[in-house]
């Protein structure tokens, strides 16, 4: 009976402390915790630092834990930010490819010349992006980021490989247009597909751009007999060659080039060093991704 007296007691005093103000006082006033919700509310994809200034501008320098406290306790989280949503015509497409290439042989994706284009930034990996959010509310359109393919501070690549290793690595000068595309490929594609020793009635890959769909860019690919893959709108996921755009991004920049000369320089060398085994085992794995896309009725997969 003693013991739960002395408990109870222990605990009207913890109470009595916590009522009187004596806890741990906020580090932000109320004043500058709901300015920072706001702005993190309205601008989903600011920074902690950026955070970190709007405070210290009103007077309040505080740590960054502090501010993801105050953020969390409001029932915001930073998450990486999401691709837009699949609409479900893009899923059906995306699942019609899968079944019906599923059970292709190994040898049919040893003749596909995979190609693509990617946008390489002078500082910092173009990947991981973050926004604060709520729970369930990662595909709201403020909370993704779309696909950005021009920007200040980087360069535009063209490249393609095969199972038999890497083709041609091209910097794209200025904007990208129909024409600038197919004089890429008049360049580029036939003399990537012969270094590859792809024959003469290989597979060529490529999105759904409108540069690429262009009437008069498949009547380039008529003229030249080059077979073009059909292929489901917002599919990078089922484009092996995003995982080598990865592999020399992060290899570029651990050599921090300085200006855009040193970028294209080291993404050529970078490029130049991706591995025959490393190609040939993207193109051996493919029918998992098939099978991955049929598992999430034509939905995102890890890829």
């Amino acid at each position: 009976m003693k013991t739960k007296e002395y408990t109870r007691q222990v605990r009207d005093k913890v109470v009595e402390k916590f009522k009187a103000g004596h806890g741990r006082p906020s580090k932000l006033t109320g004043r500058a915790r709901r300015a920072l919700i706001r702005e993190a509310a309205k601008r989903p994809i600011v920074t902690l630092e950026e955070l970190q200034r709007s405070t210290a501008q009103v007077g309040e320098s505080v740590h960054r834990t502090t501010i993801i406290r105050a953020l969390h306790k409001s029932g915001l989280y930073g998450r990486v930010a999401r691709k837009p949503l699949l609409k479900e015509s893009h899923k059906k497409s995306r699942l019609q490819f899968a079944a019906s290439h599923v059970g292709d042989t190994a040898n049919i994706w040893k003749k596909v010349l995979w190609a693509d284009e990617t946008k390489i930034e002078l500082f910092g990996l173009n990947a991981k992006r973050y926004v604060w959010r709520k729970p369930n509310t990662a595909h709201h359109p403020e909370h993704t980021i779309p696909t950005v393919k021009h920007g200040g501070g980087s360069i535009m690549l063209w490249g393609c490989f095969s199972s038999a290793g890497i083709g041609k690595l091209v910097r794209v000068g200025g904007k990208m247009d129909g024409a600038k595309y197919r004089a890429i490929l008049d360049e580029n594609l036939s003399e990537s597909a012969k270094g590859l020793r792809l024959g003469r009635r290989f597979t060529f890959q490529q999105d759904n751009n409108p540069k690429h769909t262009a009437r008069a860019t498949m009547e380039w690919f008529r003229s030249k007999y080059i077979h073009v893959l059909e292929w489901p709108s917002q599919s990078p996921d089922l484009n092996p060659i995003e995982n080598l755009w990865r592999d020399m991004k992060i290899a570029v920049h651990r050599r921090s080039p300085s200006n855009l000369t040193e970028l294209e320089l080291f993404c050529k060398e970078e490029w130049a060093k991706l591995s025959l085994s490393r190609c040939a085992k993207l193109v051996e794995t493919y029918p998992k991704r098939l099978a991955a896309v049929i598992a999430a009725k034509g939905g995102s997969t890890k890829y």
